[in-house]
């Protein structure tokens, strides 16, 4: 029995697998090293993964996360880990693995993340060989939703938006600057605050300047990252994340200015990567 787990900033997705598929699955909050330590991460799964996977202990675990790219990163999550399940084989690995799998499978590609957070890498069929820096939430993440969210509030604060916007933005949300602030620079996952702000720009995307808002995210991350891997106008780019999946229709627009081909838009990598064990374990 093996337990895989997709986990960004803001969710994570479980799937407990038998050698006949799947037995069960779960979902639980976003679980990110660089934010959390070990005791938290082990508490979080405690109040909430145990009891969906009704009690089943898996042989080995499998966990791709965002902010797992580091040994020392990856030791936080596989201690949490190791504490719920003592007697389980723990594999930690960065969520860009999880994407490159889920999304090109054996072939060769870009893979893309635009969630929470936002990345990219170049994989040859069987390994990632490439990936343009991410600089994360404060001094990167362009395209996300973190990204976006930042954008919207500083035109807020700054005064820029047009006055209906403004009016829509307060109607939702009555906040202001040192409400912002305070969330921004004192309370945990600012990247997910800043994140939340992307249901607004999905509704007002119609919006001409919401819309240039959007269009221009990608047109950054596209500028930052996809353009900057070798040969890439001649490989299909692809894409999982919320972002991605719900704004593919902008997203696909902007690509087509790069000359960028856009291959599969997921929302999440859960069933391709369940699918990429099942065949690893059955081969």
């Amino acid at each position: 029995m093996i337990l895989i787990a997709d986990s960004g900033s803001t969710k994570t997705a479980w799937r407990l697998l038998d050698s006949q598929g799947e037995v069960a699955q779960a979902q639980t909050e976003g679980i990110n090293p660089y934010y959390q330590n070990t005791p938290e991460i082990a508490q979080t799964l405690k109040d909430s993964l145990l009891e969906q996977l009704g009690g089943q202990t898996p042989q080995e675990i499998y966990f791709y996360g965002a902010g797992c790219s580091a040994k020392d990163k990856q030791e936080v999550v596989a201690l949490a880990l190791k504490e719920l399940f003592p007697h389980s084989q723990v594999h930690v690995h960065h969520d860009l693995e999880a994407a490159a799998h889920a999304l090109c499978g054996d072939k060769e590609g870009i893979a893309c993340i635009l969630g929470t957070g936002s990345n990219s890498c170049l994989y040859d069929g069987e390994k990632i060989v490439q990936n343009v820096p991410n600089l994360g939430f404060i001094l990167g993440d362009e395209g996300s939703g973190g990204y976006m969210g930042k954008l919207l509030v500083q035109a807020f604060l700054n005064q820029e938006l047009p006055a209906d916007l403004h009016d829509s933005f307060m109607a939702r949300y009555n906040t202001n600057r040192d409400e912002i602030i305070d969330q921004v620079y004192r309370k945990p996952y600012p990247n997910r605050y800043m994140a939340s702000y992307s249901r607004f720009l999905f509704d007002q995307q119609q919006h001409p300047f919401i819309y240039q808002m959007i269009c221009q995210c990608f047109k950054d991350f596209f500028e930052k990252t996809v353009i900057k891997y070798p040969g890439y106008q001649q490989k299909e780019t692809h894409f999982v994340g919320s972002i991605a999946f719900h704004f593919a229709d902008m997203l696909r627009t902007v690509a087509k200015e790069y000359h960028i081909t856009v291959g599969q838009i997921l929302d999440s990598p859960i069933a391709g990567l369940s699918l990429y064990h099942q065949q690893k374990t059955t081969a």
